[in-house]
């Protein structure tokens, strides 16, 4: 049976904040490879603006980059699942439903999270593919590689060096930035979810599956990296695609010139201007 981690210091002090402000709450959930810590900047621009901000940590994440290259190991073996469930256990704690914001595979669990009842609105950015999202172009095999090429990667929380990095995320930028981006935020990453997303269309019991036609997901935009490599254009077109089907409203924008780093790099506050212009046209 998996315990769910329990919530830390500082998401703690974040969701007493929020309920103390009686504010709009927006969720931020990093994806792979990543810490919270990769939306301190949405984390100011939405308080800014009017709303509360809570940053999810995934189950192991330690506080800083540093500590999570001396000991990754608590960070491995974590699934789609477990990480869904423990985003879950954060969000119940606000006092209102929050808007979810995710990326890559944040974005994935902003969906799953969505499809659960659990948003007032979902903004889903470069997410990772769930089942029945078909497209799968070679620059994904690629910037997974480094996971996927060792079936005991799954139970491995695995690093990138920069040249990954480099061709996974950072693509788009200059090769200055490119290299600050992974000394800054860069950290190792449990393999398993790769591996999960990857088979999940030959897997019926899959864990990255997403309920599209849930009656109560609410308005969800899809914010596609038309550089990216790791979640190309094809892959946010066919989520949109499968997600169009659902009653309430959905969107997608396509951010021209962009990698997968789009949410930390220097284009992220045209991302995060993005996401705020839909959620104030979509919620009240």
């Amino acid at each position: 049976m998996t315990v769910t981690p329990k919530i830390t210091a500082r998401e703690s002090t974040e969701i007493d904040a929020a309920n103390a402000s009686g504010k709009p709450t927006v969720v931020f959930i990093h994806g792979l490879w990543l810490l919270a810590g990769s939306w301190n900047n949405w984390g100011d621009y939405f308080e800014k603006a009017g709303f509360a901000a809570v940053a999810i940590d995934w189950p192991g994440d330690p506080e800083t980059v540093a500590a999570a290259h001396a000991n990754p190991g608590p960070m491995a073996k974590r699934s789609v699942t477990e990480v869904a469930d423990r985003c879950q256990s954060v969000i119940e704690k606000l006092d209102t439903k929050p808007i979810i914001v995710g990326h890559s595979f944040g974005g994935l669990m902003a969906q799953i999270l969505a499809a659960r009842g659990l948003a007032k609105a979902t903004v889903a950015i470069s997410p990772a593919p769930f089942r029945g999202v078909l497209p799968l172009p070679f620059s994904v095999f690629k910037a997974t590689w480094p996971v996927l090429s060792n079936p005991a990667n799954r139970r491995r929380a695995i690093a990138l060096n920069f040249k990954q990095f480099r061709y996974g995320f950072a693509n788009a930028v200059p090769e200055a930035e490119a290299k600050s981006l992974h000394s800054t935020y860069h950290v190792p990453a449990p393999g398993l979810p790769v591996f999960q997303a990857a088979t999940a269309n030959v897997n019926p019991w899959t864990q990255a599956k997403v309920d599209t036609r849930f009656s109560g997901r609410g308005p969800l935009l899809i914010i596609a990296a038309a550089k990216d490599h790791t979640v190309p254009l094809s892959i946010s077109r066919a989520s949109f695609r499968l997600q169009k089907k659902n009653a309430g409203p959905t969107e997608i924008v396509e951010m021209q010139d962009c990698g997968h780093s789009l949410v930390f790099d220097s284009r992220w506050e045209d991302v995060a201007r993005k996401t705020m212009d839909f959620i104030t046209r979509m919620v009240n």
